[in-house]
């Protein structure tokens, strides 16, 4: 069974350790996809940062915006190949769905994704609470959205516990939703494949 508590500890853990210093992964086996998929989260937050600062050159800008579309390639595929660790674990397990199991609306593996950027907006929210150089209506401003930030990351976190039991007893099947990303496929992108049949002027 998957430890909902222990995803939590390492996105916050890690989020305030890539703070500091370069990325790491101390983990193993499932917890080692979560965290390989929250640092693709944090690279992504950062690189939107840039996106946004108004003095950021065109020539900048359409790197980081290629940046981000690998990422976020990257990110959905870490998101998949949770779900599928997941789907081997139940098989492995031979826990079969019961004939009345139903699906759920989203898979672990994109919830686990929820958290990874809870995490980072808590961080985040933290700093902005924390802010000498902010006024007090600011921090205050911080103050209640992170509130309203940790009640939703704890109500996500019992709801994936409740999923992932579900899942373990057979009362929920696990399928996993392939993205199918068709913007970094050369062979599938339209203005990429339409490119290459132009003739050179």
């Amino acid at each position: 069974m998957i430890d909902v508590q222990a995803i939590l500890d390492l996105h916050r853990a890690a989020v305030q350790r890539w703070h500091g210093r370069d990325f790491d992964n101390p983990h193993d086996g499932f917890l080692g996809l979560v965290c390989r998929q929250h640092e693709e989260n944090f690279r992504l937050w950062h690189q939107e940062d840039i996106a946004r600062s108004p003095d950021a050159s065109d020539s900048a800008l359409a790197e980081v915006k290629r940046s981000i579309d690998k990422l976020n390639q990257r990110r959905n595929d870490l998101i998949e190949q949770m779900d599928d660790a997941l789907v081997r674990q139940v098989r492995a397990l031979s826990i079969g769905p019961r004939s009345d199991g139903t699906l759920n609306t989203e898979t672990p593996g994109s919830a686990i994704d929820r958290l990874s950027i809870l995490a980072l907006r808590i961080f985040h929210m933290e700093e902005q609470a924390a802010r000498i150089d902010a006024g007090e209506d600011d921090r205050q401003k911080a103050r209640q959205r992170l509130a309203i930030l940790q009640e939703q990351i704890r109500d996500l976190a019992a709801s994936l516990s409740e999923l992932l039991n579900d899942i373990m007893t057979g009362r929920k099947r696990l399928k996993v939703y392939r993205q199918f990303k068709m913007y970094n496929d050369p062979a599938m992108n339209p203005y990429l494949y339409g490119a290459r049949k132009k003739p050179a002027a």
